[in-house]
């Protein structure tokens, strides 16, 4: 038996099944899959770092080689968008009250590290091929195409579980969730698990004789769409346990988040069919288009608008906390917010393949990312994980902040260089600057990607920092056999 000696150290996943009672072997299960994520998101930020300098005049000047700013670009967006987005809501949906878990959702974390390793691995090799695909690029490789599918399929051994079912629903969990919150999380767990169905029946039915850029667009168009509306369920999720913990009631009622997140999943049930057609069809094409410009806006904008009826409703009665508006977990809210309608924004002006693209997508990231981590410190203390300083607390409360106006600085100047026709997807030298408006686009963009990058870092600080000092579940503790 292990002996939990030091505040990191974990038991085993037969530890866990066969010593603890379920709420603790969730707690811990939940630990690792947060830690993946914040893992992850270093590896990101490292990338991200490059690619932001890369793109700031002058400095674009000094790149000669696009290929660096492609596998560079590759590992940042699946590192950023696919493993810190799906390990982190693996880690709320192990959050959720539940009766327990099976050995192999238990297991799933070791299967998904596994994964990282070989796309990290798979990056490396000199002869791999970028793919600058939408959604999920990648490196055509067989080593990173399969550590991509291994980290798909630890997820979905996460989420294929009976905490799936609502009759394995509990009181209560390792850490205070909302009743508006659960179904959410479900319907998140579908909605990847659509998403992976969709990628399987598009894989079947697209001709592996095209070219390997369509093939590769053509593959993850489908998938991609559906991941982002699993991700959008988060962040809503994430909203929810915010403002549950700031006004001490939740914003909105369980059968009200049930029927919203209902309608949000709904659509998803065609993801396999449109795939089923063909993955070159231009129905499969369209179908995934007409999904994310009507699946997503119409519900979020309902959420949204409970969500600030409920903060007007808690200043009336009296119910804000100590620090009123200017509370850190409502400012978390704040800056997802409006990073989310600013994404809605950004969308709406999209003509044509120009940076008013990623300006869009983002915002919407971004928006994503800040509600994570703003909610990092509700869960996190439940877990075991808390800042010790006020000073750290005091910049757990700004971060946020920072992280969230540096996004909405990078996505503007990205939109305004896109609205004046910056091309996409060009970088170092291939970048070309036809006019001042574009130039002064990326100049902001690059000012307000770094900034971005300071609260990113800020974040990652604070969380390893608490991570080092903090207490292993207590429950955990006790029950170790002398």
């Amino acid at each position: 038996m292990a002996v939990l000696d030091s505040p990191g150290a974990l038991p085993g996943p037969l530890e866990i099944e066969s010593e603890y009672s379920a709420e603790e072997a969730d707690a811990v299960a939940a630990r690792r899959w947060l830690g993946l994520a914040v893992g992850v998101l270093v590896l990101a930020g490292l990338f991200a770092i490059l690619l932001v300098i890369g793109r700031m005049p002058p400095f674009d000047q000094l790149f000669s080689d696009p290929l660096i700013f492609r596998r560079g670009l590759i590992v940042h967006v699946d590192l950023a968008l696919v493993a810190w987005f799906y390990a982190f809501l693996t880690g709320m949906w192990f959050l959720l009250p539940s009766s327990g878990s099976s050995r192999a959702a238990h297991r799933s974390v070791q299967v998904a590290v596994i994964g990282i390793a070989m796309m990290v691995a798979g990056a490396g090799v000199p002869s791999a091929s970028p793919v600058l695909s939408n959604y999920i690029p990648v490196i055509d490789h067989p080593l990173f195409l399969c550590g991509l599918i291994t980290f798909f399929a630890g997820v979905s051994l996460a989420f294929l579980d009976r905490r799936l079912l609502p009759g394995n629903e509990v009181a209560s969990g390792p850490v205070p969730m909302p009743e508006a919150a659960r179904p959410g999380l479900r319907a998140a767990a579908l909605a990847f698990l659509l998403a992976m169905a969709t990628l399987l029946m598009t894989w079947v039915t697209t001709p592996p004789e095209l070219p390997t850029a369509t093939y590769y667009e053509f593959l993850f168009w489908g998938a991609g769409h559906i991941l982002q509306v699993a991700s959008v369920m988060g962040m809503v999720v994430a909203w929810l346990l915010l403002l549950n913990s700031a006004l001490g009631r939740a914003p909105i009622q369980r059968r009200t988040g049930s029927i919203l997140f209902g309608l949000l999943l709904l659509p998803l049930f065609a993801g396999p069919v449109l795939a089923g057609i063909g993955g070159a069809t231009a129905t499969y094409r369209a179908g995934f288009t007409l999904l994310m410009r009507w699946a997503i806006f119409p519900m979020v904008s309902v959420f949204l608008i409970l969500c600030i009826r409920a903060l007007v409703q808690a200043a009336r009665e009296g119910r804000l906390p100590e620090r009123g508006l200017l509370d850190p977990r409502l400012v978390g809210f704040y800056v997802s917010a409006g990073l989310t309608v600013l994404g809605f924004i950004l969308g709406s002006q999209i003509r044509g393949s120009n940076t008013m693209v990623p300006a869009h997508y983002h915002a919407s990231i971004g928006a994503v990312t800040a509600s994570f981590m703003a909610v990092t410190w509700v869960i996190a203390g439940p877990l075991g994980i808390r800042l010790n300083t006020a000073r750290r607390k005091a910049l757990a409360g700004w971060q946020p902040a920072i992280f969230g106006i540096g996004q909405m600085i990078f996505a503007a100047g990205f939109g305004w260089a896109g609205a004046h026709g910056m091309a996409r997807k060009t970088y170092g030298t291939e970048q070309q600057i036809h006019s001042t408006a574009e130039y002064a686009g990326l100049a902001v963009m690059g000012m307000g990607g770094l900034l971005a990058v300071v609260g990113g870092v800020l974040f990652l600080y604070l969380v390893v920092v608490a991570w080092r000092g903090s207490e292993l579940n207590s429950g955990l503790t006790q029950r170790r056999s002398p």
